[in-house]
């Protein structure tokens, strides 16, 4: 009996030490008590009766959240009143309402928060109380999620002065769900918007997606596919948008609205969408009065037009600037805005890299106020690596918003682990010395090079049905550094990786570091195995699952894989040097000095550029064909080598998450040798150059690899 009993003692502590389950859902809002003892005991010294000065519908979410998360957090039930808060060490409210004799610097400091910027203050008056202070309950919002997160990640909050302002104020998710709840490049399950049981059914996981979001700073959300249908501007689902936007507005985000430009004809029994005709200006208009009577504080529409189909002003002969101003007019009087996409192209360009330049440019200066030209990071289409889009720096008098893709369309999907932050980055940092030097694409699409108010960034969203929200758990880091990057653009990918690691997972210093690594390594590593030195769009046709680089099946050219490698027995890439497309002369010369010479420029824009032989000297000192096989070669090495880190985190990671973590990097390794063999061995066939003999050679055919088909892949 005495034996029995040890060994039931022994299992409870077996399970007491085991890292309990976790099936992503929480995402980065997990609030588990704090592990270690001594920093526990501060925090509870350094928190006592919490009072939260104000009182509105923000301000209870401020409520619930802080008490949320200072529960799971310190093991304590706080509740948070609006009582005398001297007798307190935690005090929230909107400064005007803070009876605590600011300085003159210090409301100073205060209106420079705008109207969602915070401070957090420990250091005010020489009395001990942890200040949370903003202009609007927004920022009261945003403070308290900041504070919230200090904790999670353990920091030091004795000596606190942090004075936070977005840099970006729309800060978006693009959702391209449908009606049907199909998701189009979605990887993570049906659409997390169940239109047949709104408006009546709200499910808990609205709330949650309005929670996670806040967290982060994102204060808008388009809710239906760019390929819009009409039928989302009819009565019937306005009151379900009308019902989503009640569950958001007190986190602080708008509800958008993809429209689709043919609507006056499709629901509105009109014979024209013509954007000069008065009777069309006159439906959008009352469609417009008719949502804001249902939704006071609608943000505006997002506009996708005469592009891949859709229709548009090019219809009856009218510019894109003519579409997008019917729309901003209609809107004006409540405050909308138009965000009008400047993705398009079409068979009359020499080259699809240039076809938005062309359309948009002649038409700087000709949009009304509230127009934001919504531009993809690069030129094509969210391909592993861009040069940035040359609109950016080549429209001083149009504000543009950027366009970042969180579904991994062309990153591996739902399966392959790739940290966008650094591919972010890359572009935000990118200098298109549209003023001079300095004049970085962030400074472009946050106003401030030509005096903007109007400023966005959004994100198309990784968001499913799938318990974990984004499918792969690594990829809710990606949802994560869209928010804090469209917030502040200036922090590292680094921190943003350290904070989204210890708020999903743990904050134990040998995990963050080994996971830490694996992440900001992931994005090079992938490029290495799909498309290194500047290859773009050799993706299977249609679902761009896979290799593909022989496609050459579909009508139009640009269609085509071949039509962007352009590999032949003389050499591999596309010139868009003066002697091709000279798609470079889109750019300021500063920048097109960068890439105009084959034997200077980057290595991971070469192909971008220009057609080079296979025998071309790279940086290296190895011919171009070595240095593809040595890339490729590199880039499956690597991702096995995260392999390796991952299974050595096993005790650090939840049982779960390890699992499902393990599997999908299994995939990703098989996948990286497929696309590594594949493109390999086809363009193999126009070098006639061997992989090097201390290389692993393919095990299977080019004909092989070329008979392989996936009709039911997702995402399309």
């Amino acid at each position: 009996m005495l034996i029995k009993k040890q060994l039931f003692v022994c299992l409870l502590l077996l399970i007491s030490i085991t890292v309990s389950a976790d099936d992503g859902y929480r995402l980065w809002l997990r609030y588990d008590k704090i592990s270690n003892i001594a920093l526990l005991n501060k925090y509870k010294q350094q928190i006592i009766a919490p009072a939260i000065v104000g009182n509105s519908t923000i301000i209870t979410t401020v409520k619930n959240e802080l008490e949320k998360g200072l529960r799971g957090l310190l093991a304590v039930n706080y509740t948070a009143t609006d009582s005398v808060y001297n007798k307190t060490t935690l005090v929230i409210g909107k400064a005007g309402n803070l009876n605590l004799g600011f300085t003159v610097i210090e409301k100073t400091q205060l209106k420079n928060l705008g109207e969602e910027g915070f401070l957090i203050s420990t250091t005010m008056h020489g009395v001990h109380k942890i200040v949370i202070a903003a202009n609007t309950d927004r920022g009261l919002l945003y403070g308290v999620f900041h504070f919230l997160r200090l904790l999670q990640t353990q920091q030091d909050i004795s000596t606190l002065n942090i004075f936070s302002t977005p840099k970006i104020k729309y800060r978006l998710l693009n959702h391209w769900d449908n009606l049907n709840r199909t998701v189009e490049r979605g990887y993570a399950g049906a659409s997390i918007w169940d239109w047949h049981k709104l408006p009546d059914y709200i499910d808990q996981r609205y709330i949650d997606y309005a929670r996670a979001n806040a967290s982060i700073g994102i204060n808008g959300t388009v809710l239906n596919n760019v390929n819009a249908n009409a039928t989302i501007l009819t009565k019937q689902y306005l009151d379900k948008v009308a019902a989503l936007a009640n569950v958001f507005r007190p986190y602080g985000i708008k509800v958008f609205l993809t429209a689709r430009f043919s609507a006056p004809i499709e629901i509105g029994g009109l014979k024209t969408a013509d954007p000069l005709d008065a009777a069309v200006q006159e439906w959008w208009k009352q469609k417009v009065k008719e949502i804001y009577s249902l939704i006071p504080d609608f943000g505006g529409f997002l506009i996708k037009a005469n592009s891949e189909g859709q229709p548009g002003p090019q219809d009856y002969n009218r510019t894109h600037a003519d579409g997008a101003n019917m729309f901003a007019d209609a809107l004006a009087p409540y405050k909308g805005i138009v965000m009008w996409r400047a993705f398009v192209y079409s068979q009359q360009s020499n080259d699809r890299f240039k076809q938005a330049y062309e359309e948009f440019t002649p038409l700087d200066g000709q949009f009304k106020s509230n127009v934001i030209l919504q531009v993809k990071n690069g030129p094509i289409d969210f391909q592993p690596r861009e040069p940035f889009s040359p609109l950016f720096g080549a429209m001083p008098k149009t504000p543009l918003a950027m366009e970042f893709q969180l579904t991994q369309e062309y990153l591996g999907q739902g399966t392959h682990l790739v940290f966008e932050a650094p591919m972010f980055k890359e572009t935000l940092n990118a200098d298109t010395y549209e003023k001079g030097k300095g004049s970085t694409v962030a400074k472009v699409i946050d106003g401030s090079i030509n005096n903007f108010s109007m400023s966005a960034i959004a994100g198309v969203s990784n968001i499913g049905s799938d318990i974990n929200w984004c499918s792969h758990p690594f990829a809710q880091a990606n949802w994560y550094a869209l928010g804090r990057l469209a917030w502040d653009y200036n922090l590292s990918s680094e921190q943003i990786a350290t904070e989204w690691l210890q708020q999903s997972f743990s904050t134990n210093k040998t995990f963050v570091a080994v996971a830490e690594k694996m992440m900001l390594q992931s994005h090079e590593t992938l490029v290495n195995y799909m498309t290194p030195l500047g290859l773009a769009h050799i993706m299977y046709n249609g679902h761009h699952y896979g290799p593909m680089p022989w496609g050459n099946t579909l009508g139009r050219p640009d269609w085509n894989p071949v039509y962007y490698h352009k590999a032949d027995s003389a050499g591999i890439g596309f010139n868009r040097t003066i002697t091709g497309t000279n798609a470079l002369g889109e750019y300021k010369n500063e920048v097109s000095n960068l890439w105009n010479d084959s034997n200077k420029c980057a290595d991971e824009y070469l192909l971008w550029f220009h057609h080079v032989s296979w025998n071309h000297i790279m940086h290296s000192g190895r011919t171009l064909w070595n240095e593809l096989c040595y890339k490729y070669y590199a880039g499956v090495d690597a991702i096995k080598n995260i392999q390796q880190q991952w299974n050595s985190l096993e005790k650090f990671v939840d049982a779960e998450r390890f699992i499902q973590v393990k599997q999908l990097l299994n995939i990703q390794v098989k996948e990286a040798v497929w696309w590594r063999n594949a493109c390999l061995l086809y363009f193999q066939t126009f070098s006639k150059m061997p992989i090097p003999a201390n290389y692993e050679q393919p095990d299977k055919t080019l004909a092989y690899y070329q008979s392989l088909r996936f009709p039911f892949a997702p995402g399309n």
